[in-house]
């Protein structure tokens, strides 16, 4: 009987010149644990001038987590934070009641051009946590806790896992580990409620069925969760506790609560009809555009 409960392909998505490939949610499978979006940012190359655009929007009931491979981006929020992320760093942002933010590419790295690769994923807050004070926090590489064991490396970007704790702040009982294995090399998942492995390069075969880059292998509940590495690989470990009850997704919003997510929509409405001065979204200083509110 197979480990495996699900496999997610990823979906192409272009954003706007930008293509990532969509895992969550899924059709079959909203969320594992917390995690109730995932993205696989590229790669994609930029040519010296381009580079990654995305104009300021509003989040609520939700922590954004970016983990780059490659490339840079500049994250900037209207709490006044404006960071760059670099791989292997942690940028984290909690909307909790509401945030605004833009991803871009900042000035060096657009007139050098680079190669962009990495995961975007949201986690759903726990209902007593979604309206709590939005936040940014960034950790560098060198924060997180990294191993190597039997020949592959490891380093637990959030929550607990294999002996070690993330400083980064949750707020639920989860799992997210970056794993760079060796072919042959084998994993066991950590033991959690729900639990999946994304694959970013490489193969894997887990109770021999194999799934390919690029692709999510989400197991089954109470399995025992092998992973051995057919090649060279790269593989994302992810999951933790179910989530407190349903969330409905519109747009950036996530919420347990439809009426909040329609009160969020009049709220960006009303900002982008201002001055963007009144509220709980602003832009994020030096920002003048944004993205409107999508319709439906």
């Amino acid at each position: 009987m197979s480990a495996i409960d699900l496999v997610i392909p990823g979906r192409a998505k272009d954003l706007g010149g930008f293509e990532v490939s969509r895992v969550l949610p899924y059709a079959k499978r909203r969320t594992v644990g917390p995690f109730i979006f995932w993205d696989e940012m590229g790669p994609g190359t930029f040519a010296p001038g381009k580079g990654v655009d995305v104009r300021p929007h509003p989040h609520i009931g939700l922590a954004t987590v970016t983990y780059l491979f490659k490339g840079e981006m500049t994250h900037k929020d209207n709490l006044g934070y404006e960071q760059v992320i670099r791989p292997g760093d942690v940028n984290w942002m909690t909307a909790g009641r509401g945030i605004v933010h833009s991803e871009r590419t900042g000035d060096a790295a657009r007139a050098s051009g680079q190669t962009m690769h990495g995961i975007q994923s949201w986690i759903a807050l726990p209902a007593a946590d979604e309206d709590t004070a939005p936040s940014f926090h960034h950790h560098p590489k060198d924060t997180l806790p990294a191993m190597v064991r039997e020949g592959f490396a490891l380093t637990v970007i959030a929550g607990s896992a294999y002996g070690e704790t993330s400083p980064v702040k949750t707020f639920s009982d989860m799992f997210y580990v970056a794993v760079e294995m060796n072919t042959d090399d084998t994993i066991e998942a950590p033991d959690y409620p729900e639990r999946a492995a994304y694959v970013v390069t490489g193969e894997i075969e887990v109770s021999g069925e194999r799934v390919k880059a690029g692709a999510m292998a989400v197991f089954a509940e109470n399995a025992g969760a092998m992973v051995r590495a057919c090649e060279p690989t790269r593989l994302m470990l992810l999951g933790g506790a179910p989530l407190d009850g349903p969330r409905h997704i519109f747009w950036n919003y996530v919420s347990s609560s439809e009426e909040k997510i329609e009160q969020a929509k009049a709220d960006w409405r009303a900002s982008a009809g201002e001055t963007w001065t009144d509220g709980r979204f602003t832009l994020p200083p030096g920002e003048t555009q944004y993205i409107p509110l999508p319709e439906g």
